[in-house]
């Protein structure tokens, strides 16, 4: 009998601790001289999708799985979100958070009211490298290795509400509610300007480290040539996963946060909480009963830069 139970513990042990099956490795990238380009101002764009769990260390940090054979989250992020560098960004509060999520689950309110739950935003950081497309781009293109999209590139702080975030868990749809947790008004501070080269080269990366600070704590600092994916395969990833979307000029995207956001979760944790089927009200509730002191909160500034790509700076506010 105490072999069966130490058996049993040891597959469970192994189950929660064993490693991910592949290992995500850095794309293999073309760096560019920053000094062969020009800048030119940045539009509001047309469409922004972001592109999640694009950077090893951020994988590792949110407890997500890795397949390389299916791709990385893919979500539509509204352009209402795009604001500039010294923008006041307000802190939406518990009624526009589900006021938000009602439009994309009817009926989720009187669920929160059954499990005596009232959303906090949870709000988190993620500084990013973007691109813009420069011209159209032909989806069938994208299938060639030597294909070089016409692209510029930007500094960006696709902020997160991560409760919405968490309620998406188990659910389907579960990336439209992570798109819609990066879509309330000011949710993408972006740079003014896009950085575009001289000569276009196929998997080509300006090798900028992106550093992330809040009130002058630095929080994210990596460099963007540990992504995982190229910009035309994040473009595949977009078409696969939206077919009817026209990938059109002045449609921006979003590559991916590095490791240091303020969701972090060991991974047995959360392998462990699916074991026993912890509901997403539960987990969203352990999460905001926490410690939340590494989100932002009203009077918090933040900001983005990326070497000589330039920086954004926003300062946080109560919307309440």
């Amino acid at each position: 009998m105490l072999g069966i139970v130490v058996l049993a513990v040891a597959a469970l042990l192994y189950h929660l601790f064993r490693p991910l099956p592949v290992t995500p490795v850095p794309a293999v990238f073309h760096e560019y001289d920053l000094g062969e380009g020009r800048f030119v101002a940045l539009e509001p764009p047309s469409e922004v999708f972001g592109v999640g769990l694009s950077y090893a260390k951020h994988i590792e940090e949110t407890a997500s799985d890795f397949d390389p054979r299916s791709g990385p989250p893919i979500f539509r992020k509204h352009p209402r979100a795009v604001v500039g560098s010294g923008s006041i960004v307000m802190l939406p509060g518990a009624g526009a958070l589900a006021s938000a999520v009602e439009g994309l689950e009817p009926g989720i309110t009187e669920k929160l009211k059954a499990e005596d739950l009232q959303l906090s935003c949870l709000l988190d950081y993620e500084g990013e490298l973007g691109f813009v497309l420069l011209e159209d781009v032909d989806p069938v293109e994208l299938g060639r290795q030597d294909f070089v999209p016409q692209i510029g590139f930007f500094i960006a702080n696709d902020l997160s509400a991560r409760s919405i975030a968490i309620l998406g868990e188990g659910m389907a749809n579960r990336y439209d509610y992570w798109g819609l947790s990066k879509s309330f008004p000011g949710f993408m501070p972006v740079g003014g300007r896009a950085w575009i080269p001289d000569v276009p080269v196929a998997n080509g990366i300006p090798p900028v480290i992106i550093e992330t600070k809040v009130n002058g704590e630095n929080r994210q600092r990596q460099v963007v040539t540990e992504l995982v994916y190229t910009p035309r395969q994040m473009l595949r990833f977009i078409h696969e996963t939206y077919p009817d979307q026209p990938l059109g000029k002045g449609m921006m995207v979003l590559t991916g946060t590095p490791g240091g956001v303020a969701l972090k979760s060991p991974r047995w944790k959360v392998r462990l909480a699916n074991a026993i089927g912890m509901s997403r009200f539960t987990k969203l509730s352990i999460k905001q009963d926490g410690d939340t002191t590494q989100f932002l909160k009203p009077g918090d500034e933040v900001t983005v830069s990326g070497g000589p790509l330039g920086s954004v700076t926003v300062t946080i506010a109560d919307g309440d």
